[in-house]
């Protein structure tokens, strides 16, 4: 028995020393929320964009509801997400976690009728994506409440207290009291009521404080809400300027009832211009400006007249029209690598505004991004896809950093920048080919496909990370994008060909510090997608001012 046990024991600990290790790694595989909606979705200004801002970057989700909707009871109606990644919600904000989804959805049409999709978005709420890896998710959700008072003879915009649920407005000194007309009262919101109305009848009693009973669109329990109306003398309009290049705008505030005449000219020119009443827009107790046609980097007066007397003379100064960088592509110095040559677009013992990924590729094919005489004029830049062994290295000129972790690249996107254009000018050549080289399943749809070559750019207010090892990319609708624009073409184009793209504002009143533009020879290199003998040549670039 003695003799069994030692055998035995002797076996287990020869079968230990022997075990086999588990240590392959997962996969990377990134859980990503493509798609968001809930119910009341809307912008978050008038005639914005509703859809939600996905930032894949840094995993958030910000978007805008009306005040038709109960924040703390909101139904989600799509929620969309990558690489069939397992959804779960934070427990604590659900109304009914067992029946949540755990799947992504395109509509609720497609769900079990006990699903139960409502969230309580009155704080920013969690979701985990779980492929191989957890990924936390924040999604926030704001309310819009649009409260808004409008009186005949009312001296700027309602002062109105949400938390003492007061208000305070202000009347021109000749209007009376106890006899005002009121066009607009929706304190509960668009989707609110109020009792009783002031709009339903000629004229309302304002002469002592009004308590009003105000209901939101999503209740039926309604608030007391005190309004307090004063006389005061008017002091004319007010108003504030935002400037870039050639344009500029004008917003602020006039009495009810009122039309401002705007005037414009030159610092130190005597002639003052009026702008068109086309120009000018009045809603209420607001109004607004646009000067058009104006020159960079100067300094300009401006005054609002009222009723025929001349306002106080303000100014306000145009953003210089800042020019790009080597937009011709003529500076290159060159280094060692290995036994290759290592191109970079910038001359000998200057700073670098443009990037390539060529320290990536150098030491095994050589530069993929090479200076040429084959030009509009003087140098251009020649982008090349190649293989480079284990996966497709495109041909690629951005405005930021390059960098190497291993053999994977880090891209950082940005120059700094503060001026407007409107749009990007260049001119390129492209030499397609099929489609050769697929890393993901999601692009074996293009295989065969004509290559394309790509430019995209944006106004930020923050650099731009992309990790290749991640599957990183450039999300247009990230928060920080002000501007963007983009061109592709699958077509082969011989002779250079000159193209002026432009940008696209999604905020006219922000100021960019960032400026990114990215060429490549293949439009989806960053994912080692596309074809191997393509080439784009790109040359004479300039931002556009109009």
């Amino acid at each position: 028995m003695i003799k069994k046990l030692l055998y035995t024991t002797l076996c287990l600990l020869t079968l230990h020393g022997c075990k086999i290790e588990n240590d392959i790694p997962y996969p990377i595989v990134e859980g990503n929320i493509t798609a968001f909606e809930v119910e009341g979705q809307r912008a978050a200004e008038e005639g914005g964009n509703a859809q939600a801002t996905i930032s894949t970057q840094n995993r958030t989700v910000t978007l805008y509801v009306d005040d038709s909707v109960d924040l703390s009871n909101l139904r989600i109606t799509r929620l969309t997400v990558s690489n069939e990644a397992e959804l779960i919600p934070d427990s604590a904000a659900c109304n009914d976690y067992a029946d949540f989804p755990r799947a992504g959805f395109e509509t609720l049409d497609n769900l079990p009728a006990s699903t139960d999709t409502r969230i309580d978005f009155t704080q920013p709420v969690h979701f985990t994506l779980r492929t191989y890896q957890d990924y936390d998710w924040t999604v926030t959700v704001s309310q819009i409440i649009k409260r808004n008072i409008q009186m005949d003879s009312q001296i700027g915009d309602a002062i109105i207290d949400v938390n003492s649920r007061s208000v305070i407005v202000n009347v021109a000194s000749d209007q009376p009291l106890d006899a005002i007309k009121v066009t607009a009262f929706d304190l509960g919101g668009e989707h609110g009521t109020v009792v009783p109305d002031p709009t339903a009848s000629d004229t309302f009693d304002f002469s002592e404080p009004v308590t009003f009973y105000v209901s939101y669109g999503w209740e039926e329990a309604s608030y007391p809400w005190t309004v307090y109306v004063y006389q005061q003398e008017s002091s004319g309009a007010t108003g504030d300027v935002f400037a870039r290049v050639t344009t500029a705008s004008l917003s602020g505030s006039i009495q009810n009832g009122k039309t401002p005449v705007v005037e414009y000219k030159v610092q130190n020119e005597s002639t003052w211009t009026e702008l068109s009443s086309s120009a000018v827009t009045v809603s209420g107790t607001s109004y607004s400006a646009e000067f058009s046609g104006l020159s960079a980097g100067t300094t300009y007066q401006y005054r609002v007249n009222i009723d025929g007397v001349a306002g106080t003379e303000q100014s306000f100064t145009t953003a210089p029209a800042t020019s790009l960088e080597n937009g011709g592509f003529d500076d290159w110095s060159e280094e060692q690598s290995g036994t290759q040559i290592l191109y970079n677009p910038w001359a000998s013992g200057s700073s670098s505004f443009w990037s390539t990924g060529n320290g990536g590729s150098a030491p095994f094919i050589g530069s993929i991004t090479t200076p040429t005489d084959e030009s509009v004029s003087g140098k251009a830049a020649h982008l090349q896809s190649r293989w480079a062994a284990i996966k497709l290295a495109a041909g690629n000129i951005f405005t930021g950093d390059f960098a190497l972790d291993g053999t994977n690249g880090i891209i950082t996107l940005g120059r700094e920048f503060s001026s407007f254009p409107s749009a990007l000018r260049f001119s390129y050549k492209y030499k397609t080919s099929k489609v050769n080289r697929v890393k993901e399943d999601r692009f074996e749809y293009m295989r065969n496909q004509n290559d394309s070559c790509h430019v995209y750019f944006a106004l930020t207010t923050a650099k731009y990370t992309i990790c290749t090892a991640k599957g990183d990319s450039f999300n247009r609708h990230d928060p920080s994008v002000i501007a963007y624009g983009e061109f592709a073409s699958n077509q082969d184009q011989p002779t250079y060909k000159e193209m002026e793209v432009p940008f696209e504002y999604y905020d006219r009143k922000k100021t960019p510090s960032y400026l990114i533009i990215v060429c490549s020879s293949s439009k989806y290199g960053d994912f080692f997608t596309g074809g191997d003998a393509s080439e784009m040549f790109i040359d004479e670039m300039e931002l556009v001012y109009e």
